[in-house]
């Protein structure tokens, strides 16, 4: 399964994401971001390889929606609903990421 965690800058939250999944077998993670100035921009490459596509924020899945309509057609998209208040690799933030994405990471992409 291929995981793509999104943020704004892929600074913080979505980098943590894909280390806390990095060593799982069966699960490949790569992360971006949605602004221009982000570590890692989002591209249409990065949309076409994941599986499933975790966003932190709505305005994250609402911004994907607007640049990449075409290729969300077929994709699972999810938002997590975690604010910009962590730091990379925080406990807190490791802890949050898990329990909201363990159980789509584990089930393929088909929890809620």
């Amino acid at each position: 399964m291929n995981v793509l965690f999104v943020c704004s800058r892929n600074q913080w939250r979505s980098p943590t994401g894909e280390e806390v999944w990095r060593k799982t077998p069966g699960v490949e993670v790569r992360s971006a971001g949605t602004s221009r100035n982000a570590r890692r921009r989002l591209s249409l490459a990065d949309i076409r390889w994941a599986d499933l596509i975790l966003v932190m924020e709505e305005k994250h899945q609402s911004r994907i929606r607007a640049e990449f309509r075409d290729e969300l057609k077929f994709k699972t998209l999810h938002v997590l609903d975690i604010p910009d208040e962590y730091g990379f690799m925080e406990p807190e933030l490791v802890e949050i990421i898990r329990q909201k994405t363990e159980p789509m990471i584990t089930q393929g992409g088909t929890a809620e």
